[in-house]
């Protein structure tokens, strides 16, 4: 390890790879605040381009910079806009925006960079010492475990709602799933539930249907609110965080590092999951008098989001360096980018390429570093935005939005779309309905649908339950994430 370390710091402190990694970590936090431009989309964009350079270690240093930058940077228009940048930071903005509404946008900014950093780099660290051990531990994993995770997953919608609110959440929960049902099925490639339109054969986008229950549901909210938002003359205060909030969030940061991580190690799970699952986890070990903080403006719930989603990107490059299996869309186009470049990731990749392995590790601890010293400095003018007048800001909240939904998917259908589903959410949010589980029901829903139908094949039906120790374990734990906040309830009646 120690000679992998020498060799990955040798190729990473060359002069072409720090100016290589310093302008991935820039254009991916520029991409990332944009909403719906995600790191899929400039990535992408960015493989002629790292394919010319010619070097794998650098070509793969740079889609590597793009990716967690844009992570990093999507926690900008979810805390200041409520439109969140990419799907990982959608979590980021439960808290992150109510803390601006309440002035307090420079300090969530300030959280949101630590807990990123701090997310990214103990990431790092648990990829360079568990690397080759974890990547043993995720062929463990197959289809019914996955649709295991996904319930417990599921399980936690107790997170996302306030005093009273469990009913309204599990039936948004339940409207989630519905709508991850539309367009082909994994069972039977047919469509279903599209009404004869093509283009809902692959079914709804997931950025669409976020900006629709978020950006758009708080353009018309801006509009109706009597208070101009730059009527503090857009002095941004309170950029510090005081070391009794840093105690509070240090053991915040320290288990969604670790949390998130493991959960990027998995195939298919991602940021996205992760920031889901820290969040709703954090809420859920909370003292008493803390959660109902929850959802307006806990520091907690915006350090538990944005370490988890760091941390799990760096996570995801386990198995796609180790097994050559993409643990998320962006890291399956990173394996597309690697094949191109004649480097095939894989067990084999450690011994045969030790300098693009290690060269990639060693980069994520510069380009955190990096990301840290470019946004710290800079969020006093990003917090800025906030003074913007009304007339301006909800303009460009629309066009970002529009224009978000739309390159996403490359179809005009997905304005319709959007404009429905905003609709819609503008009238569940006024009637007081928890929109997060919403979210979650979809995510999980697709997800949890392709497993399911194949351990069902696999097995011929519902008996891999019982077959595997592991699935039914992960049931058992789901049961009783819903079972004992009931009981909890009782007891203390």
């Amino acid at each position: 390890m120690l000679e992998g370390i020498l060799i990955g710091l040798q190729t990473a402190l060359s002069l072409q790879n720090l100016i290589v990694v310093i302008g991935g970590c820039l254009i991916g936090t520029f991409i990332g605040m944009l909403p719906g431009l995600g790191p899929m989309s400039i990535i992408a964009i960015m493989i002629p381009v790292a394919i010319t350079m010619g070097d794998p270690s650098a070509a793969l240093i740079l889609l590597a910079g793009v990716y967690y930058g844009a992570i990093f940077g999507g926690s900008t228009s979810s805390i200041l806009l409520n439109a969140p940048g990419v799907a990982g930071t959608v979590a980021s903005s439960f808290d992150g925006y109510p803390m601006s509404q309440q002035g307090k946008a420079g300090k969530a900014l300030t959280i949101a960079a630590i807990a990123s950093f701090a997310g990214g780099t103990i990431g790092a660290i648990l990829l360079m010492v568990f690397a080759p051990m974890l990547s043993t531990v995720a062929l463990l994993f197959h289809s019914p475990e996955y649709f295991a995770l996904m319930v417990v997953g599921l399980s936690a919608i107790a997170a996302f709602a306030g005093p009273g609110q469990v009913t309204k959440a599990l039936m948004m929960t339940i409207l989630g799933l519905i709508m991850a049902t539309v367009g082909e099925g994994a069972l039977f490639n047919m469509p279903r539930f599209t009404a004869g339109i093509m283009d809902l054969q692959s079914g709804f986008g997931f950025i669409t249907l976020a900006m629709a229950m978020f950006a758009l549901p708080e353009a018309i909210f801006l509009v109706l609110k009597p208070k101009n938002l730059g009527d503090d003359g857009g002095k941004i205060k309170g950029l510090r965080i005081t070391r009794k909030e840093a105690r509070s969030i240090a053991p915040v940061i320290g288990r969604q590092s670790v949390q998130g991580f493991f959960i990027g190690v998995l195939p298919g799970a991602g940021a996205t999951i992760a920031s889901f699952l820290g969040y709703a986890v954090e809420r859920n070990i909370a003292p008493k008098q803390e959660q109902g903080e929850f959802g307006k403006g806990s520091i907690k719930g915006l350090a538990a989001p944005e370490t988890a989603n760091n941390a799990a990107c760096t996570g995801s490059f386990v198995p796609l360096l180790t097994l050559g299996i993409p643990g998320s869309g962006t890291t399956a186009i990173l394996l597309g980018a690697l094949i191109a470049l004649n480097v095939t990731p894989g067990p084999r990749l450690m011994v045969d390429e030790p300098q693009i392995f290690w060269a990639v590790i060693m980069s994520m601890f510069i380009g955190n570093l990096v990301l840290l010293i470019l946004n710290l400095p800079l969020i006093p003018y990003i917090a800025k935005l906030l003074a913007i007048p009304r007339n301006f800001l909800i303009p460009f909240i629309l066009f970002f939005t529009l224009m978000g939904a739309y390159i996403g998917q490359n179809n005009a259908t997905e304005l319709l779309m959007l404009v429905g589903f905003g609709v819609c959410g503008i009238a569940l949010k006024f009637a007081n309905y928890p929109l997060p589980p919403l979210l979650i029901g979809f995510i999980l829903g697709g997800m949890m649908e392709d497993n399911f139908s194949r351990s069902m094949q696999l097995y011929g039906g519902v008996s891999f339950v019982l077959e595997r120790p592991m699935t039914l374990g992960l049931l058992i734990l789901a049961a009783s994430l819903i079972i004992v906040p009931v009981l909890r309830t009782r007891f203390a009646k």
